[in-house]
């Protein structure tokens, strides 16, 4: 046990799931103790922070990594993990397989969207957030997945998010090309891209 609270001291944000503690030699009853006590939060089912951990504005995506650790962040909370859009969800977008388990979390809102072959799984980029490892599609990726998805969260963002990587210049256009094809919209995304070179 004091080998993992000295690991989340060092890590300050990190958070922990039940089997941390189990292979750390914590026992339920003393888990339920640390949370009583005000030493542990309990943020999630089976998932647990130091309740004075600092953090981050991306401790939402961390926490859904630990809840379906399968699913890639997509859609608008990639937009917002990759400073794309002005928009802030409410909900944590995944992309899951369509047969795929649905996860569930009771404090947090998971909005899951199916995505299948190269669609699901081109694209991938892994951060760590709070100590957590993350899918997340990158930024090409991301606005294609928009534009395939463009009923779903709207034209508008979609647009607003292709300008942004052609203004900061986050990817080439061979890239956007690229993964316009992996998901099929390509011709739905043509005029656009030739407007904006």
């Amino acid at each position: 046990m004091a080998t993992l609270i000295e690991k989340s001291q060092k890590l300050k944000t990190r958070a922990f799931i039940k089997a941390d503690f189990e292979r750390g030699g914590v026992s339920r009853a003393k888990l339920a103790r640390l949370v009583e006590k005000g030493s542990l939060e309990r943020i999630e089912r089976g998932i647990y922070r130091r309740a004075d951990a600092a953090v981050s504005e991306f401790a939402s995506l961390a926490t859904a990594s630990l809840i379906a650790p399968k699913a890639v962040v997509c859609l608008l909370s990639a937009l917002q993990f990759h400073d794309l859009t002005t928009q802030n969800p409410f909900e944590v977008w995944l992309a899951i397989a369509p047969h795929a388990h649905r996860p569930k979390a009771v404090n947090l809102s998971l909005r899951l969207v199916h995505f299948s072959g190269g669609s699901l799984t081109e694209g991938i980029e892994e951060h760590t957030l709070e100590g957590v490892s993350v899918k997340i599609y990158g930024v090409a990726k991301t606005v294609a997945d928009c534009f395939k998805f463009r009923n779903k969260i709207g034209l508008d963002i979609a647009l607003e998010a292709l300008r942004e990587i052609r203004r900061k210049k986050l990817c080439t256009m061979d890239e956007i090309w690229h993964y316009a094809k992996i998901c099929r919209v390509s011709n739905v995304m043509r005029p656009y891209l030739e407007a904006i070179v």
